[in-house]
């Protein structure tokens, strides 16, 4: 028998001979790669003799893969399995029932048109029947009299026509309004009726024909193949009960980074217009590998095809391009109906969840009462569990890059960035929850569901909280938070310890009810102190009266770098807070008018490396005089400390403070306080080698670089 010389065999991904020293295999098709080469042909990932996996259907395949991107029966490639003419032919089918069940719309449509015409015509024909009855009943009675009082009969009577008119007029659009809004909402419900039966019938063909060729191949293999177990479990054929899913997003994927090839070809898939689903779907999901890459692929077309902002035709026929989305210009089907309908066609399981949501308009404290805040989302069973996407949350474009079109590119298309927002792709239920809550508790997909009640107290926040990676420390952090009999209240944000050196917060407060944000001329952001120890940021609210406000709570991460540039920055929205202030005891001076932001020296720390010696906390109690000393990390110059206290200039109180630098690089403040108060206390610097001059004058060439608050009294 023929026995290979292992000694001359060639790498079967690069070509070249494979020596001894370099060398790993024979693989069980007898092929060998060397050390470097034995990598995914699909990522590069390093593998060895334990994690590498073959392409068990198709024989010809001698390519190596890790277990993400090995073709897998399952939820893999539809062209192993489902003839594309065969798809096509069920959705011809599906397009036909759509394409009657939109006549039947239309005809519904202009039946209650008509009958609203019809009774508002038979009622402006009474009244004016009555109001002329009436006038001429009046000019009888009143013949031969002068004839300005007849004057006054006739232009009264053509008064009361023209009220009657406008009257009738408001009427009728108010009740077409109604009536456009009660047939809408009944043929978005038909529409989801029908969507789901069709996704039914497409999952059906798609699992039939993949158990026929699973059955045909003999594809269910045992652990001794080289093939991992786990990684040929069949895709269920059927929906699986819900359930909290073992695994949380971030032991799913880590970084959207790692989507990059799937959502370009997203991208690519969303320039063009496609006659039918069939197409579009097999476009899209051709090269994914897994079920997860089949959702994300659906998940980032919709998100970059924009669907708000498309421009639609007048009449729009199923069989073209953009009668696809026919039902999205119609607002017969939502984002999340067109979601379900592509996942069927791609062979997940997908559902449609009805609940509310804290979208836009709502403020925290607010109760779930009505339909104001109803909405709907998607889960959809991918990586062995059930998880939550929100297409439509997740789509924003924002989509200007500033780059100039290199020559010979494609132009204008080339600088635009398809900005859309990961946080609603496969959300962990712990997380979607603070937003969504489904009607049925089931579908929380918690271990322990919590009621409607506790899900209005949930604070309320947005999606680049959990960006951030933030979270409440205190249990006791509400939607609502009261404040004690002095009118102070504490909010806490934990960071972790990866964001402490970037993440820079920023707060705004104004009153619950108005847009007002100034208490006898004071503005509200002087009554909340924020501080930062350790990975806790809080924001220290003192109500200046009764009565409820709202704390808006703003973050952004920049490098100290870019932060002393001093270019604008931009805050988003994290979380925001109702203060209820129901009594107040305490009368509550506003802080002393300092630069805005956090209190205290650890902004010092962040961006100047300036570490605080004798003062760590941002509240300080002092006698009549106060030295506080830094140590310099790093070379700084120009020091400047500005004092401020309420009901005196700042000019008068510049003189009362001195600052000093030692030989071992300590800069020390003295403070004499003229008198006892409570005193703000304002540093900037510059480091070393930065601009020296500035046409807007020496004290905006520093950085505000910390404050304190200081009680000076005797008695401290």
């Amino acid at each position: 028998m023929y026995r290979l010389n292992f000694y001359e065999s060639t790498c079967l991904r690069c070509g070249h001979t494979v020596y001894q020293v370099d060398r790993v295999g024979p693989l069980k098709d007898f092929t060998f790669f060397h050390s470097g080469c034995f990598k995914c042909a699909v990522c590069g990932t390093k593998l060895t003799l334990k994690t590498y996996y073959n392409n068990q259907h198709r024989q010809e395949d001698k390519e190596v893969y890790c277990s993400s991107h090995v073709p897998k029966i399952g939820p893999g490639h539809l062209d192993c399995y489902l003839d594309k003419d065969e798809q096509t032919q069920l959705e011809m089918k599906h397009r036909k029932e759509e394409d009657d069940l939109y006549r039947k719309f239309a005809r519904q449509r202009d039946e209650e048109e008509k009958r609203m015409r019809d009774e508002f015509r038979d009622e402006w024909e009474k009244e004016l029947e009555r109001l002329t009855t009436r006038f001429e009943r009046e000019m009888s009675t009143r013949r031969g009299r002068r004839p300005d009082e007849q004057r006054v009969l006739t232009l009264r009577h053509q008064q009361e026509r023209e009220t009657l008119e406008r009257s009738m007029t408001l009427r009728r659009d108010k009740k077409k309004e109604s009536l456009t809004r009660k047939l809408l909402e009944h043929e978005r419900a038909a529409t989801a009726a029908l969507v789901e039966k069709q996704s039914r019938e497409m999952l059906e063909l798609i699992n039939e024909k993949r158990s026929e060729f699973m059955m045909a191949e003999s594809l269910y293999l045992d652990d001794g193949d080289g093939f991992a177990e786990d990684a040929l479990l069949p895709y269920p054929s059927l929906a699986p009960a819900p359930a909290p899913p073992a695994l949380s997003k971030f032991e799913v994927y880590h970084d959207p980074v790692e989507f990059a090839d799937i959502d370009q070809i997203a991208i690519s898939v969303a320039q063009e217009d496609q006659k039918t689903f069939t197409d579009l779907v097999r476009q899209l999901v051709g090269r994914c590998g897994s079920d997860i890459e089949k959702a994300r692929t659906i998940f980032r077309w919709i998100t970059v095809k924009n669907l708000n902002t498309m421009q639609f035709d007048e009449n729009l026929r199923g069989d073209t391009p953009m009668g696809l989305l026919r039902g999205i210009k119609h607002g017969t089907e939502s984002y999340h109906v067109l979601f379900k309908r592509l996942c069927s066609y791609a062979g997940l399981h997908c559902v449609v969840i009805k609940g509310y949501s804290k979208s836009a308009g709502y403020q925290p404290g607010v109760r779930f009462e009505d339909n104001r805040f109803r909405n709907s989302w998607n889960a959809v069973y991918v990586a062995g569990a059930w998880r939550f996407v929100q297409c439509n949350w997740g789509a924003r474009h924002l989509v200007n890059a500033k780059e100039v079109p290199k020559a010979g590119g494609k132009g204008k298309s080339d600088s635009l960035r398809y900005e859309y927002d990961d946080h609603y792709f496969l959300t962990d239920p712990r997380e979607f929850i603070y937003e969504f809550f489904p009607l049925q508790p089931e579908w929380q997909l918690l271990k322990s569901p919590i009621t409607l009640q506790d899900f209005e107290e949930l604070p309320f926040v947005r999606s680049l909280f959990f960006r951030y990676g933030l979270y409440f420390p205190d249990t006791n952090t509400k939607a609502v938070m009261y404040t004690d009999s002095t009118g102070a209240a504490t909010v806490r944000i934990a960071m972790p310890a990866h964001m402490q050196s970037s993440l820079i917060f920023h707060y705004n407060l104004k009153f619950y009810d108005s847009d007002g944000d100034g208490f006898d001329g004071v503005s509200l952001k002087r009554f909340v102190m924020q501080s930062v120890v350790g990975n806790i940021v809080a924001f220290r609210v003192h109500a200046p009266c009764s009565g409820a406000f709202l704390l808006d709570i703003f973050a952004n991460a920049v490098t100290p770098k870019e932060y002393l540039t001093g270019e604008p920055m931009k805050f988003k929205s994290v979380c925001k807070f109702k203060i209820a202030c129901e009594e107040l005891q305490t009368v509550m001076v506003p802080l002393p008018d300092c630069a805005s932001g956090e209190w205290g020296p650890t902004k010092a720390t962040r961006l100047f490396g300036l570490v605080p010696i004798t003062h760590q906390d941002a509240l300080v109690f002092a006698g009549r005089e106060l030295e506080l000393q830094f140590r310099m990390s790093r070379p700084l110059t120009d020091f400047m400390a500005t004092l401020h206290k309420n009901g005196v200039e700042e000019k008068r109180l510049s003189k009362f403070v001195s600052h000093a630098i030692t030989d071992d690089d300590v800069v020390t403040f003295h403070i004499s306080f003229p008198e006892e108060g409570q005193y703000g206390l304002d540093i900037y610097t510059r480091e070393l080698g930065g601009n020296q001059m500035d046409g807007s004058g020496e004290k905006h060439l520093l950085t505000h670089c910390c404050k304190y608050l200081i009680n000076s009294s005797k008695r401290n």
